[in-house]
């Protein structure tokens, strides 16, 4: 990834609703650079989608929370495709050290949480939780210092 890629993104991230016409205004290039400049970068899987970034509290699921999970041995696609089925988890990651998985879950209330967790352990290829209920974000998911050192890292 080059500098103009990584202004490409940046920009793109600041504006989220931008036109190429005006991206290339914005970053001085053509709008035949950027368009595939765009297209490289989503085929590479650097850009993977162009959808509204939607928050969980602003669809009534205030409460967020990491679940750590132990799996049964040789059970983890069984569940996986269990936590699949709960729409309360929004990611689920495969982890080394004490715990297999880490999911990230949200939820209307604490009872509601209590909830999603009884349907997680519900599935037998689940053997242990261990949540912990975030109180605040201190910093929020973010990416565009990571792109505007990515192009020095080589």
């Amino acid at each position: 990834m080059d500098e103009l890629d990584a202004r490409l993104l940046v920009t793109m991230r600041a504006h989220p609703r931008i036109g190429l016409t005006e991206l290339a205004r914005l970053l001085g290039v053509a709008r035949g650079t950027v368009q595939a400049r765009v297209e490289k970068l989503t085929a590479r899987g650097v850009i993977v989608d162009f959808g509204p970034t939607v928050s969980a509290a602003g669809t009534g699921h205030p409460i967020l929370a990491f679940v750590w999970l132990q799996i049964a041995q040789g059970r983890l696609a069984e569940a996986v495709q269990a936590l699949h089925d709960v729409p309360q988890i929004l990611e689920v990651h495969g982890t080394s050290g004490q715990h297999d998985l880490l999911c990230r879950v949200v939820a209307r209330s604490t009872d509601h949480l209590q909830e999603v967790i009884a349907r997680i352990l519900a599935s037998p290829a689940v053997q242990r939780t261990d949540t912990t209920i975030a109180l605040s974000t201190q910093i929020p998911y973010r990416i565009e210092p990571l792109i505007a050192s990515s192009h020095d890292d080589r």
